[in-house]
């Protein structure tokens, strides 16, 4: 008797699980189905699972096609359950590819081919639904997307669009979903979009998604005009649809940690917040190739300018800009000062000079530091005038931080408001309105 096990969390159990057990079935004559618990999902990473343990695996068992079903709990067990059931073949989807390799020494391992275009669910709740994502670009980030998208229950990667066809069939193979070159027939496979295009597209692509019905989220900075993001909001809300801007910084646990420490009271009251972030670039990549909308503070300034919005508000009353630029024009170093009525702010970015990035909160009874790389805040001390009084902190950062984005996003489809304080829309009109400054200042 050949026995096959195959293993997952199988939420919102689809067309794709029901066709990956069957095939999984095929491959022997027993197959064993190991669910995970939403415990040991967390430890991995993987958000937002909605079904309880009990309805998953009763979800499996309506199939027909697990004629034993375990519980996975820890890290590690599938060696041993492989070696303690027997197992002559070890199967998951082919988003997995090459994960599980080191497991060959024990049996066969077989990665089966993802399920594309789940147009149905079977056996679901019946309040729940998977968003069809699509995706519109293919560079480093879009590519970043994927793997965090699938940590997320509740949502599928279904296509993506490029007006390059070319490319877009190739990070269409490479995550085996479907590639569009005509974007009315993308729009209509999807629920949701998540652009991820050049800084300067945002615009046009949010506002036709939004005219199809579509929920968006958009990479940051969203747009580069205020007057664009008040009535991008304005037509999302007039829709009922959901708008969001995506700077991980904003989503991630530590982030939110440092912010409800700094507001608490325990340095005061904050007079002053300095965040630096810098990175050195190819002097040949679109950053710093793209004479009108590249550059530092396009780039990483919405990092920056977050903190500072979130501690000190949207109400400054200047703002100057300081930048040492390269041959073509743009920016390799940016200096941003802000003043308040009871405060004062630095953000400084840096793609061609590298300086020490970190976070620095001021107050009036001591102060908060994050060292670099503090926009994934996993670590950051607080600090009073006795230089023993200090109390330390960690949070966990997973991955690339994207997946606690999309969750949020995916929360906020789903009538969960209150995720939305993370990043305002206010904040995020604010951010347009100093990105359009700055363009305008620069001569661009």
């Amino acid at each position: 008797m050949t026995k096959v096990i195959t293993y997952g969390t199988f939420d919102l159990f689809h067309e794709g699980h029901y066709r990956l057990l069957k095939r999984a079935k095929a491959l022997g004559d027993y197959l064993i189905v190991g669910v995970t618990t939403e415990a040991y999902d967390k430890t991995r990473g993987k958000l937002n699972v909605v079904d309880s343990l009990v309805t998953r695996i009763e979800n499996i068992k309506k199939t027909g096609f697990a004629d034993e079903i375990i519980i996975e709990e820890t890290e590690g067990q599938k060696f041993n359950d492989i070696k303690r059931l027997g197992i002559d073949i070890f199967t998951v989807g082919s988003d997995w590819t090459g994960c599980f390799d080191y497991l060959k020494d024990y049996c066969k391992v077989v990665y089966l081919e993802r399920t594309k275009n789940i147009s149905s669910t079977m056996l679901r709740e019946q309040n729940s639904h998977i968003q069809r994502v699509g995706i519109i670009g293919t560079g480093r980030i879009a590519a970043r997307f994927m793997p965090e998208a699938k940590l997320v229950s509740g949502i599928s990667a279904q296509g993506v669009y490029n007006p390059h066809r070319d490319s877009a069939a190739r990070f269409a193979e490479r995550w085996e979903i479907e590639a569009y070159g005509d974007l009315e027939e993308f729009f209509e496979t999807v629920d949701v979009v998540y652009v991820a295009s050049p800084h300067e597209t945002h615009y046009g692509y949010i506002k036709g998604a939004l005219a199809h019905g579509k929920h968006v989220l958009c990479e940051k900075p969203m747009v580069l005009e205020r007057a664009q993001a008040e009535e991008l909001f304005r037509c999302a809300k007039e829709r009922g649809l959901i708008l969001f801007e995506g700077i991980k910084t904003a989503y991630c646990p530590g982030f939110q940690k440092l912010l409800g420490i700094a507001c608490s009271g325990s340095i005061g009251s904050i007079r002053n917040v300095e965040a630096c972030f810098t990175k050195l670039e190819a002097p040949d990549t679109r950053e710093l190739t793209d004479r009108r909308y590249g550059g530092s503070f396009t780039e990483l300034g919405s990092y920056c300018m977050l903190p500072i919005l979130k501690l000190l508000g949207r109400d400054y009353e200047e703002i100057r800009f300081e930048s040492l630029k390269g041959e073509n024009g743009l920016d390799l170093f940016t200096k941003v000062s802000l003043k308040y009525p009871n405060g004062v702010a630095t953000a400084t970015c840096g793609l061609g000079v590298k300086s020490e990035g970190r976070l620095l909160i001021a107050g009036t009874k001591g102060y908060i530091v994050a060292e670099a790389p503090w926009w994934k805040t996993t670590y950051f001390e607080v600090h009073h005038e006795n230089p023993g009084d200090v109390q330390k902190y960690s949070e966990i950062f997973l991955g690339d931080g994207l997946r606690y984005e999309i969750s949020d996003f995916l929360s906020m489809i789903n009538g969960a408001e209150k995720h939305n304080f993370k990043l305002t829309r206010g904040e995020s009109v604010a951010l347009a309105g100093m990105m359009e400054g700055f363009l305008r200042q620069a001569g661009r």
